[in-house]
């Protein structure tokens, strides 16, 4: 699956997360693979601490969730093979983890949280359908230091509800 090349989608990565005290969030911000776009998605406390714990390198004595599931799927012979931020709906964001396992492959129905924290667990490809580049507010690339700091900036004072204002789904 992950060697077709599928039109329809755009490999991604993270770009930054943010931890918004004032609302016990994060923002996880994929950014588009070779293009300026970045969709901001926001993620409960223990998602976000999952990712930043795992970019940062940490290693913690016992596996946190997304490690025990990161574990189970390989002992078990499957390999996620990419994650795709799959559509948005009402402010909602949905996401997919396309497996493979004993010659079968499988699209699993997953937050884009808890997706996107197994897929920095194992080096997993990342992808945006192009309906949700569509559907989102045109977020472009910052470009200098200071435009990353005012960019999450700018998130701190954001509400999910903020940035969907006006959207149809």
């Amino acid at each position: 699956m992950a060697e077709k090349k599928d039109p329809s989608v755009k490999e991604a990565r993270v770009f930054s997360l943010v931890l918004i005290p004032l609302l016990g969030q994060y923002v996880v911000t994929l950014e588009e693979v070779g293009g300026q776009r970045l969709i901001p998605i926001w993620i409960g406390v223990s998602e976000g601490n999952a990712i930043s714990l795992k970019l940062q390198g940490e290693q913690l004595p016992r596996p946190m969730t997304h490690d025990l599931m990161a574990t189970l799927l390989q002992e078990l012979g499957a390999a996620v093979e990419r994650v795709v931020i799959a559509d948005l709906k009402d402010g909602t964001y949905y996401a997919v983890l396309e497996l493979a396992a004993q010659g079968k492959t499988y699209r699993i129905d997953a937050r884009p949280s808890d997706a996107i924290a197994l897929a920095v667990r194992l080096s997993t490809p990342l992808f945006v359908d192009d309906k949700v580049w569509k559907k989102c507010p045109v977020i472009m690339k910052p470009i200098s230091d200071a435009e990353v700091a005012k960019f999450k900036q700018e998130l701190q004072a954001m509400t999910p509800e903020d940035f969907f204002k006006g959207l149809q789904s």
